[in-house]
């Protein structure tokens, strides 16, 4: 299966190039159908499609394409279309060196083009599996909903997610296993507004509380203790004019873990009022964390010995769909599949053209390791 990598990768580039070329911030109806037309047109045509409810109510349905074959296994291709820039800072692809640079390139539509291809070579050994289904999201950078396929695909035998890959320091190729739970704590503050030339003593600055709340939850953060928990602040707005105390506003902080229980501690800390503004804590968003070093062990074993090189068991902080996956039945979760690359979220980030042949050989090994190619 290997010697089909540089097929996908040419593919692949292509594909990246019409995918990023769309603009398809999270939310938006008309890119995020753009971009599902695409990939629906990239599908083999044996895969019967199928459009289903996003998890957030509003966005655009996702997309599930299915092939069925003669097999035993069960596999599921992860990925989402959604992006986190906005339409006025979207960047087409552009070539420099081996830098493919556009929006969403890395995070996540390289990724999303090379499973696109590994579907069409699976279309031709249908005698591999009993069912290979490739589900795409549109709500992936901003979902404060649960997610909502994990019941679906929780019988199936392995799932490969396809977020950006990447390299141990020694230079071997390495795929996610493990990653942290995730939250966001949103803080609402409700003070009293005055004049704040002639009377600020009778205002209660909801600003003020808020930073001493940024502080709290910042005192927080213990990264090297036993759950490894980070607590940053990220967003503080509150105001609305120069000459007045502002009197609301909200906090958003980002929280890290290896167990989402080790949030509880950060939430309980917030206190109801300070100095007579009132606070309301609220997770918006809570992702679990993953580990399938155990499970997948074997497979990463088989697919380093037909690769000839090594695949490396890896972690990574940053939250995915996968997690929600792993946690919602299938053990065998294999992430980082995706191209190389750089820059998530802003505007220089790039793929590495080099790295579509690589990881595309890395995605190969990895399937024929799980099917038993």
């Amino acid at each position: 299966m290997i010697d089909a990598a540089p097929r996908m990768a040419l593919a692949a580039e292509r594909e990246l190039e019409a995918l990023v070329g769309v603009s398809s911030p999270s939310g938006d109806l008309e890119g995020a159908e753009a971009c599902v037309a695409l990939a629906t047109a990239f599908l083999p045509t044996e895969a019967q499609v199928e459009r289903v409810d996003c998890s957030t109510p509003g966005h655009a349905r996702d997309l599930v394409g299915c092939l069925r074959g003669s097999g035993e296994r069960r596999l599921l291709l992860l990925g989402h279309l959604d992006t986190v820039v906005s339409h006025d800072a979207h960047r087409p692809v552009e070539r420099q060196g081996d830098r493919l640079i556009g929006s969403g390139a890395v995070d996540m539509k390289g990724g999303v083009a090379l499973s696109l291809a590994l579907m069409r070579e699976l279309a031709t050994r249908p005698e591999l599996y009993a069912e290979v289904v490739i589900l795409l999201v549109n709500d992936e950078e901003w979902r404060t909903a649960p997610f909502g396929h994990s019941e679906r695909f929780a019988g199936f035998d392995a799932c490969l997610c396809f977020e950006a890959g990447q390299r141990t320091e020694a230079g071997e190729e390495a795929v996610i296993v493990k990653r942290k739970a995730a939250a966001t704590l949103r803080v609402h503050a409700h003070g009293r507004a005055a004049h704040s030339g002639s009377a600020p003593e009778m205002g209660r600055s909801a600003l003020l509380a808020l930073a001493a709340v940024a502080q709290l939850v910042a005192s927080r953060s213990d990264p090297a203790g036993p759950d490894r928990l980070t607590a940053v602040p990220t967003i503080l707005r509150s105001g609305d004019a120069f000459n007045v105390v502002p009197p609301a506003g909200e906090l958003l902080c980002d929280l890290r873990a290896d167990r989402l229980e080790a949030f509880a501690p950060v939430f309980d800390a917030i206190p109801a009022e300070h100095d007579e503004v009132r606070l309301e804590p609220h997770m918006v968003r809570a992702w679990p964390g993953m580990d399938s070093r155990a499970a997948t062990a074997g497979v990463l074993a088989a697919a380093s010995e037909s690769l000839g090189r090594p695949i490396v068991a890896h972690e990574r902080g940053g939250a995915s769909d996968a997690s929600h996956i792993a946690t919602g039945g299938i053990e065998v979760t294999i992430d980082g599949l995706g191209p190389r690359g750089g820059g998530a979220h802003t505007p220089q980030e790039w793929v590495s053209a080099e790295s579509l042949r690589t990881r595309a050989e890395v995605t190969l090994a990895v399937t024929a390791a799980l099917l038993g190619a």
